[in-house]
């Protein structure tokens, strides 16, 4: 499949279409992202280390010349952090001239091929930050140009096995509860298990859930600012729990739109993830516990889609 980007340009005695076909193998994944402007496009996903090509068509108004001053695709990784423009800008920007400054009498085709170009962070949209790779064509030194979305998502090795998450709620002859999760490292497909006790219960609990919230760090020191977000809710229980009760605890990561967590992401923003235990009592007061855990990219993802792509290639 190819993606197709008309655009129209003006300003050099004629007009020009510009139509971009990045090269796909068959069965590549897609996603829907926001582009720059807030709109859902749906995008190809690439590895950090994959190369990106693909052709360059522009196609001439029927009877006109075109006079230019080189013609060039880019490669650009761009972080924006919206509260603080100082952080945004390139991190990665790969220029291919295809054209040196002329005329063009006829439609042209230039290929183009970005080889071994490390692409290190993964594509993001969040609350306060994104970071977002595209390819934008342009004509000359014209403000004209048009830009083209694409994905990275980089799959990761298993990390060490993590030790049980293991943490109390108290309030003094009031409540006591223990709480743990079968470890603390998760991949996006995974699933929490984990167990409730209640070893003292004086007050009357209504209910309990269980949240995935995601805490964004932008920028570092004293400027740093966080923004947070529940990305996930589940219901432990509905009604009071007596003395000794234990209550399991299940949840399919899967179900939810969740992303790696990040560290220090070419020093603009972090990405965390916690755990948060809630119960609320029938007053409607708020009790809460968080635990920190880390999400990571399971390359059994990434060796289904090329098993898939050799059998489709006998």
């Amino acid at each position: 499949e190819q993606n197709h980007i008309p655009m129209s340009l003006f300003g050099f005695g004629s007009n020009a279409e510009l139509t971009i076909h990045i090269n796909e193998v068959p069965k590549r994944k897609k996603v829907t992202i926001k582009d720059k402007n807030g709109n859902p496009v749906k995008v190809p996903v690439f590895t950090k280390d994959e190369d990106v090509s693909g052709k360059l068509l522009v196609k001439l108004t029927k009877g006109k010349k075109l006079e230019h001053q080189g013609i060039k695709i880019e490669l650009v990784g761009h972080i924006d952090v919206h509260s603080e423009k100082a952080l945004s800008g390139d991190f990665v920007s790969i220029s291919k001239e295809l054209e040196a400054p002329g005329s063009l009498t006829e439609d042209r085709s230039f290929e183009f091929e970005f080889k071994k170009i490390d692409k290190p962070y993964e594509t993001y949209n969040g609350v306060g930050a994104r970071l977002r790779y595209f390819l934008r064509a342009s004509i000359g030194k014209s403000k004209a140009h048009k830009e083209e979305e694409f994905a990275v998502f980089n799959v990761e090795e298993e990390p060490e096995t993590s030790s049980k998450l293991k943490m109390e709620v108290g309030i003094e002859d009031c409540l006591h509860i223990e709480f743990e999760y079968n470890k603390g490292k998760y991949h996006l497909r995974d699933t929490i298990m984990g167990k409730v006790y209640f070893l003292l219960v004086r007050i009357k609990i209504k209910y309990m859930e269980l949240q995935i919230i995601k805490r964004e760090t932008l920028g570092a020191g004293s400027n740093a600012q966080t923004e947070s977000e529940t990305l996930a809710k589940y219901e432990v229980m509905d009604g009071a729990p007596v003395r000794g009760e234990n209550i399991p605890i299940r949840l399919f990561l899967r179900a939810f739109d969740l992303t790696p967590s990040y560290i220090n992401v070419n020093n603009k923003f972090s990405v965390r993830h916690f755990l948060n235990l809630v119960l609320v009592d029938e007053e409607d007061r708020r009790y809460f516990k968080q635990a920190e855990i880390t999400l990571w990219r399971n390359k059994m993802q990434k060796a289904i889609y090329l098993t898939v792509f050799k059998i489709l290639k006998k």
